[in-house]
């Protein structure tokens, strides 16, 4: 069976990214942040061993949270990301049956980033961006981004909203730091984000835009019918044409990045169809032996396991 890995990672070290530091602590073992430190750089000698270890026949490469997003210079948030976009063409130039990449969007200036977006998908032949949460504060279903969206519709490639790691600032999590991240924070967020661009109206304006959440659709499949069953009941700035549900069903796609259980994976494909779901593992955040096992493991026909595995994201992204 073939496999297709959609949310993995990797960085580039010469990025000037001093302004970007979040310099936060973290809740994460040494030896497991030395690790991923090793990894992130490398494409050939680690990265390739490991998914030929385990079955992986392409990882779909993406710039590691939080990105070009917390730069708080424009400018140099702008050549971050052709950085970072070169580097990631060269990678994928170099071995297009085993990469494909997301470009990075310096979405601080959003006309630049409508050009850095014409330039990775026409020039640089990347299949879509990924975008690190919010940036600097501001989230994509603000005005200022609706010219990005009307790009990114017009080159029919999909956006990738991956978590940002920078302080949320909620009292909720004080005193229990290994809350805040992956473990719960970035999820509930990452899900509120998603959900502000389905209740701004973004998706009756450019009704062909195309959204992937990771991390099984970060909660947001389990939580549908609840926003359904109350919007109605409540006064908006924004009257929407469809149920929260609806849009969720037809303008995203979801991951299982991280999670790695087979009740969430079923009880996705009953909210939201086995189309619209695919494989990722998070290298090299997570361990690509559990996600694979996991993948090997689902209770699914041949039929709809290989759609998980590598259809839907060969329709998405055009990889084939």
């Amino acid at each position: 069976m073939k496999v297709i890995a959609l949310e993995e990672a990797f960085s580039v070290p010469d990025m000037a990214t001093e302004g970007a530091a979040l310099d936060q602590p973290s809740t994460f073992r040494p030896d497991f942040l030395a690790d991923v430190e090793r990894r992130l750089p490398d494409f050939t000698e680690l990265r390739l061993k490991d998914m030929d270890e385990h079955g992986v026949d392409m990882q779909v490469l993406s710039l590691t949270n939080p990105g070009v997003q917390m730069q708080p210079d424009a400018r140099i948030a702008v050549s971050d990301a052709q950085l970072a976009n070169d580097v990631l063409a060269g990678v994928v130039g170099a071995r297009p049956t085993r990469f494909a990449g997301l470009a990075a969007m310096p979405l601080q200036d959003p006309g630049a980033a409508v050009r850095e977006l014409d330039r990775a998908v026409n020039d640089l032949g990347l299949s879509g961006v990924l975008v690190n949460g919010h940036t600097l504060g501001h989230y994509l279903d603000e005005p200022q981004f609706r010219v990005f969206w009307e790009a990114l519709a017009g080159h029919d490639v999909p956006l990738y909203l991956h978590p940002n790691s920078a302080p949320l600032g909620w009292s909720v999590f004080d005193g229990r730091p290994e809350l805040i991240g992956p473990t719960y924070a970035w999820a509930v967020e990452t899900g509120a984000h998603a959900l502000r661009l389905i209740t701004s109206g973004l998706f009756d304006q450019f009704p062909t835009a195309k959204v992937i959440l990771g991390h099984m659709g970060e909660l947001l499949p389990f939580h549908l019918s609840r926003v359904d069953t109350r919007m109605p009941y409540l006064i908006t700035d924004v009257k929407l044409a469809k149920k929260p549900s609806e849009y969720f069903t037809e303008n995203f796609h979801i991951t299982t990045s991280g999670v790695m259980a087979n009740s969430a994976l079923l009880g996705a494909v009953l909210a939201i169809g086995i189309d619209n779901i695919m494989f990722a593992i998070d290298y090299p955040y997570e361990s690509s032996s559990q996600a694979m096992e996991f993948l090997h493991g689902l209770p699914l026909s041949d039929a709809d396991l290989n759609k998980i595995a590598h259809g839907n994201a060969e329709r998405l992204l055009r990889l084939t």
